[in-house]
């Protein structure tokens, strides 16, 4: 047998594993654990969420933590026309390139708008939306929209384009809050997919200790949950409970994706 006949050959030898048939973009991960995509909030970064993440994956859980344009690893990419649509395309293309199924999608506070506006553009790959103290909103509104009259200390805070966070100190090193788009505020959010309507939720309230849940700045993001029929929970704990009570926000977000598959 002559040198390029055996190749010829070799090149048509067919790999059986390669005719397999690929995984449906609709089926869940085949190594069987539930994929959690999660989408931190205004100024901050995903580096926020690094302890919730590794108990989450020690529990068993894939855990994905995108980080949107223009703030922590990403700050270098800041700019004033970054909008809200650019973040819900930055969480878009990581569950496309991902090629993730199935998944309980969380936004923690701006998070919520973003959550939002990725489960109308893709909800079939969804199996259930949670918000951790975190907008709600309804079709075409914007941040600002929902937050009504209380705009002041936004306006406050925007210089040149950016929302500047007023606490934190001038010089301050990374890992921090960093200026945002004023943008991502104004921009409205589309959700009017009949799909993305009809996806299971879950809202989880922060409360400060000693306060009543009907006094937190969320309380009315809370009760609009409770008219969509989502399912409720409350946990004492501040604003960033990533922080505050990494353990107890991992135990509810867990007891969300449980109650998913009873």
């Amino acid at each position: 047998m002559t040198l390029w006949l055996a190749f010829l050959l070799v090149a048509f030898i067919v790999d059986p594993a390669s005719m397999a048939t690929p995984q449906g973009h609709g089926s869940p991960d085949p190594d069987g654990k539930q994929t959690i995509v999660l989408v931190h909030g205004a100024w901050g970064g995903s580096w926020a969420f690094r302890e919730v993440d590794s108990i989450m994956t020690a529990r068993g859980y894939r855990f994905y933590r995108p980080q949107l344009t223009g703030q922590g690893e990403r700050v270098h990419l800041a700019s004033p026309d970054i909008d809200l649509a650019l973040h819900i395309q930055d969480v878009v293309n990581v569950i496309l390139y991902e090629e993730l199924t199935d998944i309980v999608l969380v936004g923690h506070s701006y998070g919520g708008m973003v959550i939002t506006g990725v489960a109308d553009r893709i909800p079939e790959r969804l199996r259930q939306l949670v918000y951790i103290d975190a907008f709600l909103p309804d079709d075409g509104q914007s941040l600002i929209t929902l937050l009504g009259d209380n705009t002041g200390w936004i306006e406050r805070m925007t210089r040149d384009g950016f929302v500047v966070p007023a606490w934190v100190p001038e010089g301050q090193q990374p890992p921090s809050d960093v200026p945002q788009s004023v943008k991502t505020f104004q921009q409205p959010v589309s959700f009017a997919h009949p799909v993305a309507r009809t996806l299971p939720g879950a809202y989880i309230l922060t409360v400060d200790e000693g306060k009543n849940a009907d006094q937190d700045d969320f309380a009315s993001q809370y009760a609009r949950a409770k008219e969509r029929g989502y399912t409720l929970y409350i946990m004492t704990a501040d604003h960033n409970p990533e922080w505050s009570a990494p353990v107890k926000l991992a135990d509810l977000l867990e007891q969300c994706v449980l109650a998913t598959k009873e």
